[in-house]
């Protein structure tokens, strides 16, 4: 594990529901912006994900996509690998051989979904399309003319899912759905809807005043507990949080005022703010994954910075969507929460130490790796952290009911 980086892109259907995760991956004696020997990538992701990792950490009970090239769909052909999760997914640069297909067949028998990746229809390719359950489209790579003639086409050929890849903004997404794509990827979800004019929404600022009060740096264990049981829901389900398995405490908690005490003012209003994110009902439950995700990553990271200040670390990164969860821009919302001026410089600037973690996390997040490397973390400390995050979000949302 000390030698590979691993991380995973969501694809969503229509309804914005995560079905797989597509896994990227680099691996550490490779050149930081090429991989040359991608018979080896491809293979390597496999066996670590499955072996090393462990799909189930990874990517839960979600399907895994994993780029195959030419050599290793020959090699893997005979090789049992997670047929119920893992999607075989058949590099552009695959031309259709007798043997490749032969081979895409064999896997195909076997139980495993094939994928058609950044695929261009023409009377070459089309011998693929007959082996395939999925074909991926990148619509950043042509003309929307040319996409909805892809579409069209393929519809003709055979009763596919069709992806849509390079899935940026709102716009893109909406436009992918009137075409009538079935899946699609890309950090559109990540992005906010922002709309000229428009207001937050009355629940939202609800929630966005609540987690000012919460987060106002004078605060105190009176203020707080105030504030907390001031929110029926919240107080019950902080409480639920504090005494589930995460700390193992000896006697529960049967008070806001005492764990407070217990944990510390700065942890309980993180703790807090974490609870309250996790009651959004309108949004990609990816979109909280990820927010806890990025916190837990932050933290973990930030330990190594200044491990006296691993809550602004965790603060940080569960904050970096809220631009996204509250459907306005970032310097809106931020002008609401009475936030110390180093984190707000970190959130809008990606800026100083704080910054600095961020962006290697959302670097790691896009498969981005020489960024991750330029910034300072090694493939061990990525991964670790990034192995522990998830298990810990998978946690906090299982106890959450999310």
């Amino acid at each position: 594990m000390a030698n590979i980086f691993i991380g995973r892109q969501p694809i969503f259907d229509r309804k914005m529901n995560v079905i797989a995760y597509e896994l990227l991956y680099r691996h550490a004696d490779v050149d930081r912006a090429i991989i040359s020997d991608a018979d080896a990538a491809s293979s390597e992701v496999v066996v670590n994900s499955l072996i090393d990792v462990g799909l189930d950490r990874l990517v839960g009970h979600a399907k895994a996509y994993c780029n195959f090239t030419r050599g290793f769909l020959l090699k893997g052909a005979g090789v049992r690998l997670a047929p119920d999760q893992l999607v075989i997914e058949v590099l552009e640069s695959v031309r259709p051989e007798p043997e490749v297909l032969a081979a895409l067949a064999q896997f195909s028998a076997a139980g495993h979904q094939i994928a058609l990746d950044d695929f261009v229809l023409s009377e070459e390719t089309q011998a693929l399309v007959a082996c395939a359950d999925i074909v991926k489209i990148d619509i950043l790579a042509q003309s929307r003319a040319q996409v909805a003639s892809q579409v069209l086409r393929l519809r003709d050929l055979k009763e596919l899912k069709l992806l849509a890849e390079k899935v940026e903004t709102h716009e893109d997404f909406q436009y992918c759905m009137m075409l009538g794509f079935d899946y699609f990827q890309g950090f559109f979800f990540s992005k906010p809807q922002v709309v000229s004019g428009r207001m937050i929404a009355p629940s939202r600022l609800t929630m966005l005043r609540l987690m000012a009060e919460i987060q106002r740096p004078e605060i105190n264990v009176e203020a707080l507990q105030q504030v907390i049981e001031t929110d029926v829901n919240l107080c019950v389900k902080l409480l639920r949080q504090i005494n589930s398995c995460f700390y193992s405490l000896l006697s529960q908690m049967r008070s806001v005022r005492q764990a407070i005490l217990y944990l510390g003012v700065m942890h309980i209003r993180n703790w807090a703010c974490v609870v309250s994110l996790g009651s959004i009902d309108d949004k990609p439950k990816e979109v909280v994954t990820m927010s806890l995700v990025r916190a837990k990553m932050c933290e973990l990271l930030g330990e190594s910075e200044d491990a006296d200040r691993s809550s602004e670390f965790f603060t940080v990164g569960l904050f970096s969507l809220l631009d996204t969860i509250f459907d306005s821009t970032l310097e809106e919302v931020l002008e609401q929460m009475p936030l110390d001026r180093e984190i707000k410089v970190a959130l809008m600037q990606r800026s100083g130490s704080l910054g600095k973690v961020l962006a290697s996390v959302e670097a790691h997040e896009k498969g981005q790796w020489d960024i991750v490397e330029s910034l300072g973390y090694g493939q061990k400390q990525i991964m670790d952290a990034y192995l522990k995050a998830l298990e810990w979000a998978r946690t906090v949302q299982d106890n959450m009911g999310v």
